[in-house]
């Protein structure tokens, strides 16, 4: 029988020959930049560029960190510390600046935003439940800050997905009929050991269940172990009932991968992510401080990625290699056609506000 665990994921090219003079060696090709490298060096550059810093992205084809400037004159220390400098228009203080301004004044069910570092603007998406009237005040917020951002209109509704991965039900002892994704064990020190998921589902369901027919309590949500909106996770911790919970996540493939550490993500980096639903899916990170404005709330600072989920998913892991990036927040597309893109919540501050580790 399978742990209880955390359900989750993760062209030759030829080179045409230039001719070269005689004696003449080639220059050797840059080593690809791991991703762990990638995110290190990202925090140690946007550190060191205060102001004239303007975000940097993963670029997971050529295996290197772009950063981006805007003062050109920082070109040369960025390419000296291994990364390749973009001078750009607008910093990162300018956009999360117009970003704190949409937040607190165009909230609207069905829109989400954040900065996107490869095109240097601050990218709007409004869903089909946004009316032409909201549309037009969203508009109107966004107006002052001229082609900093881009509004765009989707037809993919935006809602927080309630149900999910390596599935856990609500148990006989609930009030709420209700089924959500394990993400990720954790350990507390003195406290029981505990799994982590979506905030949105352990505000409405405190009693969890291994299984759907016995309906055994195997976890409890404790007094303020949940967060939404605002943000989007929860705590639950396993009782004598729950059976062994090691740190692995499901492939859905009848293989585990082992979690030892967790991280930040960066934009452009490949991730892995699985639900009951939709199962194994793969994409990439497309940001890492969205605003998703749900039915019931606006959860801010989230993980933004192409990997499509569905309703069935919330509360399951996004995942690279052994590290933990985010717990599953919501989504929007039709997974049918490959189309879709989904939030997560960042695992580091789900850790942070209860004291947890990954479990190793």
């Amino acid at each position: 029988m399978r742990a209880v665990a955390a359900a989750v994921t993760l062209a030759a090219v030829t080179a045409a020959m230039l001719p070269q003079s005689a004696g003449a060696a080639a220059a050797p090709t840059p080593e690809p930049m791991a991703v762990e490298t990638a995110v290190k060096l990202s925090e140690t550059l946007t550190d060191r560029l205060g102001t004239k810093a303007a975000g940097a992205y993963y670029d997971s084809t050529a295996g290197k960190l772009v950063v981006n400037t805007t003062d050109q004159a920082q070109e040369d220390a960025i390419r000296a510390a291994g990364a390749e400098p973009r001078t750009v228009k607008f910093s990162q203080e300018q956009l999360d600046a117009a970003q704190r301004v949409l937040d607190a004044k165009a909230a609207i069910p069905g829109t989400a935003w954040g900065s996107d570092p490869r095109t240097n603007k601050l990218v709007v998406t409004a869903d089909e439940t946004v009316t032409a009237a909201s549309l037009d005040r969203l508009k109107a917020v966004a107006e002052p800050y001229g082609d900093m951002v881009v509004v765009e209109r989707t037809q993919d509704k935006l809602a927080p997905m309630l149900m999910g991965g390596d599935a856990v039900y609500s148990s006989i002892a609930s009030t709420v009929v209700g089924r959500c994704s394990l993400g990720f064990n954790v350990k507390r020190f003195g406290k029981p050991d505990a799994f982590l998921t979506a905030g949105h589902c352990g505000k409405v369901i405190k009693s969890w269940s291994r299984s759907e027919e016995s309906g055994e309590e195997m976890a409890r949500v404790p007094e303020g172990g949940s967060s939404y909106p605002g943000t989007d996770y929860a705590i639950a911790e396993y009782n004598e009932l729950a059976p062994p919970h090691p740190s692995e996540v499901n492939l859905y493939d009848g293989d585990e991968q082992v979690i030892t550490q967790a991280r930040a993500a960066i934009i452009g980096e490949p991730v892995r992510a699985s639900g009951a639903s939709t199962g194994l899916g793969t994409g990439v990170v497309l940001g890492t401080n969205f605003t998703a404005n749900y039915p019931d709330g606006q959860v801010t600072h989230l993980i933004r990625t192409s990997v499509c989920r569905q309703a069935g998913d919330s509360g399951g892991p996004l995942f690279f290699g052994h590290s933990a990036l985010g717990i599953m927040s919501g989504g929007s597309g039709t997974c049918t056609v490959g189309l879709g893109q989904s939030y997560y919540q960042p695992v580091l501050a789900a850790l942070a506000a209860y004291g947890a580790t990954i479990t190793s």
